[in-house]
């Protein structure tokens, strides 16, 4: 069970674990009873071996965590309602249109909005196509930035940013191989270099890259369709750096390029208190029996 990999992701008053056959959303109630909801999940490569080619499995990645961190949030939202407060769970294309507007939020916020201040500047940066898209990536990772400091000060999301740091401290306490109790998870950081924090910052930096690729003379509109329809590639191969980053964090140069998305993390993440972390073991624990032992290298922190 040692060899597995299991990410997560926190949600509302709880967290979500994800071994490769099971997931399992761990919240606590209003009450003090923790909720736990769980169920077994089949591998895409299983039924798709395209899936397990390398950039491929990075893009399938994305948009399964999406799903499934949505659902998570639907059950983690119900769950913290205070007694006699009215349930809904949302149906399969309420899932859809919400997916599909966040990423259509990201993708204005994150990439078309940065091209288009870019545009703006062209009279003071001048024709170079590597300072344009230079400037742009460096538009893209400060609105990255402005947009992370801005949601850290809420204080309800500085709650799920102490389930991060919980889910976190978990995860180093199974790989490290020791017992899931408070005692052992408490001593863990709280800064994982599988995270997602640091996948969206790679995420930034890989897109720069790529898009250096496109004409700077071509029409905006070309510019910004281009870009959504790169997103799965770059989503694929940041994936691929995070994986190779992972593998090989204990070499000095493979630190220095994880360091930027651990101090991200420092943004993300906060340190949890005992109950904190009771429902971030609760999750895992849940997913690890309901997993079985299968071995897969697939899942983000």
């Amino acid at each position: 069970m040692s060899k597995i990999n299991i990410g997560g992701q926190a949600v509302l008053e709880g967290v979500m674990m994800r071994a490769p056959r099971s997931m399992a959303i761990a919240v606590r109630r209003p009450d003090g009873d923790i909720s736990v909801k769980s169920e077994t999940v089949i591998p895409l490569s299983e039924r798709f071996p395209i899936t397990k080619l390398p950039i491929v499995r990075g893009a399938v990645a994305l948009f399964s965590s999406l799903i499934i961190g949505i659902k998570a949030l639907n059950f983690s939202a119900n769950e913290a309602l205070a007694e006699g407060e009215e349930k809904e769970e949302i149906n399969d294309w309420a899932i859809a249109g919400t997916m599909a507007a966040a990423f259509g939020f990201g993708i204005l916020l994150f990439f078309i909005l940065p091209l288009y201040l870019t545009k703006l500047l062209i009279p003071i940066i001048g024709d170079s196509n590597i300072v344009f898209n230079l400037v742009d990536g460096v538009i893209r990772v400060a609105v990255f930035l402005i947009y992370i400091i801005g949601i850290s000060r809420m204080k309800d999301i500085q709650r799920v940013f102490q389930y991060h740091g919980a889910e976190h401290k978990s995860i180093f306490t199974f790989e490290a191989g020791e017992e899931l109790t408070v005692e052992n998870v408490r001593k863990y950081s709280c800064l994982h270099p599988r995270c997602g924090t640091s996948f969206l910052l790679i995420v930034m930096l890989v897109s720069i890259v790529v898009f250096s690729l496109i004409p700077k003379l071509w029409p905006f509109y070309f510019k910004a369709g281009s870009r959504i329809i790169l997103l799965p590639m770059i989503a694929g191969l940041s994936y691929e750096v995070l994986k190779w980053t992972a593998k090989h964090d204990n070499h000095a140069l493979v630190r220095m390029v994880i360091a930027p998305g651990l101090a991200l993390q420092r943004l993300t993440t906060r340190e949890p208190d005992d109950s904190q972390l009771e429902v971030a073991i609760k999750s895992m624990q849940v997913a690890l029996e309901l997993n079985d032992g299968f071995k897969d290298d697939r899942l983000v922190v």
